[in-house]
């Protein structure tokens, strides 16, 4: 195994243990996965069965783009689980990582016709930037692949409409980013709209300034690397065995 395999299992194992952690995960399914740097073809996902926090860098299973395993790992995966993300991994290379999740308010308002709504200040980040997929069913066909890629273009984040969320980056860092503010912005519409109260929605233009705010100075790999130290100093405090 390579340096750079085993640095990629030990993010791709944080990844997982953070999901657990802020309470996006759908007990064993869905899955982060990550492609193996230097290894065409070649992708990390979760071991099928275990909860997300149980997750180790060395349970992680490395597959093909069809979902077939790699290595001697003695782990089962779900390959009708990696659909999706083969769909999006083979047609975007800036999609090194993808983060798909079933979250209770992700799914909220993938099933709301307006989708993510301009409500606030987190959810105005993702104002441009924000793809959707009608819902075909379970993602098992995999004549799906093709418009899903449609579906998404070059944005960076998907709401798969009454199903949930699902998040790209280029590094562990971007993409878990990407998600947690996607899920908190879901979070925050489910409670403004529960108030039943007169909504004060943002306006087009200051919502594309802020989502250009965000781009620039806010979206700095110096802030996300800030971001992600932060994240895995928690892990090192927390549950360190992520990185076994």
């Amino acid at each position: 195994m390579t340096d750079l395999e085993w640095q990629t299992r030990i993010e791709l194992a944080a990844c997982y243990r953070l999901a657990a952690h802020y309470r996006f995960t759908d007990l064993i399914y869905t899955h982060i996965t990550a492609r193996v740097p230097g290894q065409e073809g070649a992708f990390l996902i979760n071991p099928y069965g275990l909860a997300w926090e149980e997750i180790t860098a060395s349970s992680l299973v490395k597959i093909d783009v069809e979902g077939n395993k790699l290595d001697e790992s003695p782990h089962g995966v779900n390959p009708a689980g990696f659909t999706i993300h083969s769909a999006i991994h083979r047609a975007n290379h800036d999609a090194a990582w993808i983060m798909h999740t079933h979250s209770r308010a992700g799914v909220a308002v993938s099933a709301m016709e307006e989708g993510l709504l301009p409500l606030n200040q987190i959810a105005l980040q993702f104002h441009g930037r924000t793809a959707y997929h009608d819902y075909e069913g379970i993602a098992l066909d995999l004549s799906e692949r093709d418009r899903i890629v449609a579906s998404m273009g070059d944005r960076p984040v998907l709401i798969l409409r009454n199903h949930g969320l699902l998040a790209t980056g280029d590094s562990a860092a971007r993409m878990f980013n990407n998600m947690f503010y996607l899920e908190r912005a879901c979070e925050i519409q489910v409670a403004t709209l529960s108030m039943g109260r007169p909504l004060r929605m943002v306006d087009d233009a200051t919502a594309a300034h802020v989502a250009a705010q965000y781009q620039g100075n806010m979206g700095e790999d110096d802030d996300l690397a800030l971001e992600w130290a932060a994240h895995l100093r928690m892990l090192d405090r927390t549950a360190p065995d992520f990185r076994d």
